[in-house]
């Protein structure tokens, strides 16, 4: 399995926060919602980053109301193998022999 290259993070928490806020939490948004919340949320680099978020969020004595969190990972790789075209794997050209054998 590839090893993640970053994370995707939002935080919902109690209370309005002004987008001022955002140099306190580093490189992320802040979204006010009309339910008096906040989404603290964006990509963070690794996981160490992602605890800092949830460090600085329990500092401020910050409500955590919600926490979703998912890997980024790199697009799978070719691996170098070629596919073939239907009927002309080991398997069909077999066949084919046998059914021109007498």
């Amino acid at each position: 399995m590839n090893r993640p290259i970053g994370y995707r993070v939002r935080v919902r928490v109690r209370g309005e926060l002004a987008p001022t806020w955002s140099g306190v939490f580093g490189d992320v948004a802040l979204q006010p919602e009309p339910d008096g919340t906040t989404v603290i949320g964006g990509e963070l680099g690794d996981q160490s980053a992602v605890h800092g978020l949830l460090d600085a969020i329990r500092d401020l004595g910050m409500s955590v109301i919600s926490i979703e969190a998912a890997a980024i990972f790199t697009p799978p790789t070719d691996t170098g193998r070629t596919s073939r075209p239907p009927g002309t794997g080991p398997t069909a050209l077999g066949a084919a022999r046998e059914e021109g054998s007498p």
